[in-house]
């Protein structure tokens, strides 16, 4: 975890108050409503920001899409408006103060999502966590351990300065102070009143839950950018999903599973909760048997027409059985069956462990997503389960590597390196991560591998941003906290044909560069109480994105859907339609 020095510090020359406060003349707090931005808040990227920090933010304001109602935008002619700098470090105005570009410090060693999202936090109104007037009920300030001078960081404000809006005091915020901010070296400067928080505060992974809470009622709203959809089938409405076969075995809300699952994925490996979970069976019937397990519909509302579907999954069935995800169409409200496309499919080996899939979507009108279940040839022992199920206008991650037995690689009193697969980034570049586990430490390494493109490809491969996540498997897309790094690319990632050394693939030599240290480590504090294992496995999620285009503009092109090639595809096969001819349109 980046410690909250990197974000509260002295800046010689600036009247910062709590280490990262600019402060105007007048003070007022969130309190005022002229202090407030109207959505989408308009900014400008100065051209003296890091590349890297160009594309960080640009992946915040995404969360910020994600997990609440606030959006940005490009500036067009605001007075008033957020100007990105490149300073002496990070800090930040609360609120709306400033006309002609309010300044917000995006500094050397700052570009991290969690800090951007702290400083634009404090942009769009909010002081520290621990600045609270009932501060004191919740925790102690050790003031014989404050650095001396900086004793002033730890003051707290009247309730006629800022209002907590009810909400509860969040140990969890991404506004909170460490335990150790601005210490004389002596000991902890913040003591938390329930000791179970007390490697909670200063978590710098994401926004939590009540970080978001705070936000949607400061403006007053409460609905999602980008947020669809969500269902882990805890509630026998099944989301308002709906469920059809064509024989015996349609899909079905279960607990477990003969053939596996045992356990929904909602609650893997808790021993107090037991969960629910989809599941259409392949044991019997005939091939080319199928169910469907559809959504409600939803309409796209975003600009840039993608969607990602993510969602976790367990084949226990048959090598030839498939699970084929569709999405439904509807033109008009007088359009009852809708026009159908593939988008994503699963097939082969069974494995004894739920799997994390995505698959892009690219509605452009009133849709609804279709899980087809298809018996194969062959026997079964299961079938196919889902859970967890995700649905956000967001560009889907690229690649995901399901690291198994993490835990316990994790605390090897030896040192063990775990290769990923090679991946392909949208472009065509190759590469692939690496983790070393030491005693209770995971550090992450990348290399390009020479690929089938690398002939059309730009060399080197520079200004290319690349992204570890390493996922907190809440079922809730918008309430996890992931730990995540990102780095850019510059001319050492040339061709590996070029400058990498030959490696064996099966029975083939490729080329791989040297192991690159991006600057991504994992040790147990830094996870605080989050989901990252469940069944003893972590899931990393990599990215390498073009973001050159950032060099001349404020943000980056529309995504698109890649092409897929399926396996075996059933085109072929006759749509039945929705399993509810109804008016499709939301009302």
């Amino acid at each position: 975890m980046l410690k909250s020095s990197f974000i509260v510090s002295s800046v010689p020359g600036l009247n910062l108050r709590e280490g990262d406060i600019l402060e105007t003349n007048q003070r007022s707090a969130v309190l005022g409503d002229d202090y407030r931005w109207e959505s989408p808040v308009p900014y400008v990227l100065n051209e003296d920001l890091d590349m890297n920090a160009k594309g960080v933010i640009l992946r915040a304001f995404e969360q910020f899409r994600l997990k609440s109602c606030i959006d940005f935008r490009p500036r067009e002619s605001e007075d008033y408006y957020i100007s990105v700098e490149k300073k002496d470090g990070c800090y930040s105005y609360v609120g709306k103060r400033v006309t002609d570009g309010q300044v917000l410090s995006i500094g050397e060693g700052c570009d991290t999502i969690a800090i951007v999202e702290h400083e634009f936090l404090h942009a769009l109104g909010f002081y520290h966590e621990q600045s609270r007037y009932d501060r004191d009920e919740h925790v102690t300030i050790v003031w014989d351990n404050v650095e001396e001078g900086q004793e002033h960081n730890f003051n707290k404000y009247n309730q006629s300065e800022i209002t907590t809006q009810g909400s509860p005091y969040d140990y969890s915020s991404v506004m909170h102070y460490g335990k150790d901010t601005f210490t004389n070296g002596n000991g902890s400067t913040i003591i938390t009143k329930l000791p179970e928080f007390q490697d909670v505060i200063g978590q710098r992974l994401d926004m939590s839950y009540y970080d978001v809470v705070e936000l949607n009622k400061l403006y007053q709203c409460n609905a999602s950018i980008s947020f669809l959809d969500h269902c882990s089938f805890d509630n026998g409405s099944l989301c308002e999903m709906s469920v059809c076969s064509r024989s015996d075995h349609g899909w079905e809300r279960v607990t477990n599973i003969t053939g596996g699952p045992h356990s929904d994925h909602t609650y893997l490996g808790s021993e107090s909760h037991a969960g629910f979970f989809m599941h259409s069976s392949t044991v019997n019937g005939q091939e080319g048997d199928t169910a469907k397990l559809q959504t409600r519909t939803m309409t796209p509302s975003r600009d840039c027409k993608v969607q990602c579907l993510q969602f976790f999954y367990y084949h226990s069935g048959n090598d030839s059985d498939q699970l084929n995800i569709w999405i439904r169409e509807f033109d008009s409200e007088a359009d009852l069956n809708g026009t159908r496309r593939l988008m994503g499919q699963i097939t082969g080996s069974p494995a004894n462990y739920w799997q994390l899939h995505n698959v892009p979507l690219n509605a452009t009108k009133t849709f609804q997503v279709e899980f087809e279940s298809r018996k194969g040839a062959g026997n079964s022992t299961g079938g196919f389960s889902v859970d967890d199920i995700n649905l956000s206008e967001t560009e889907c991650p690229h690649n995901i590597w399901q690291i198994r037995n993490f835990e316990e690689l994790w605390n090897s009193t030896s040192i063990v390196a775990v290769y990923s697969p090679r991946y392909y980034s949208p472009e065509g570049y190759r590469y692939q991560a690496g983790v070393v586990f030491f005693r209770g430490r995971a550090t992450f390494y990348v290399r390009l591998v020479s690929g089938v493109y690398d002939d059309q490809l730009q060399w080197p491969c520079s200004l290319r941003q690349v992204t570890l996540v390493l996922l907190d498997q809440n079922p809730h897309i918008q309430q996890r906290m992931s730990r995540q790094s990102s780095f850019t690319t510059d001319s050492e990632w040339d061709n590996p044909r070029v400058t990498g050394n030959p490696t064996q693939e099966g029975n083939n030599t490729v080329y791989a560069t040297k192991w690159f240290n991006v600057k991504f480590f994992v040790e147990r504090q830094n996870l605080g109480n989050r989901a990252f294992f469940k069944g003893g496995d972590a899931f990393l999620v990599l990215d390498m994105h073009d973001i050159s285009g950032l060099t001349q503009n404020d943000t980056l092109p529309c995504p698109s859907v890649p092409k897929q090639n399926f396996i075996r595809s059933p085109e072929g096969l006759a749509d039945e339609g929705p399993c509810e001819s109804t008016n499709h349109y939301p009302t």
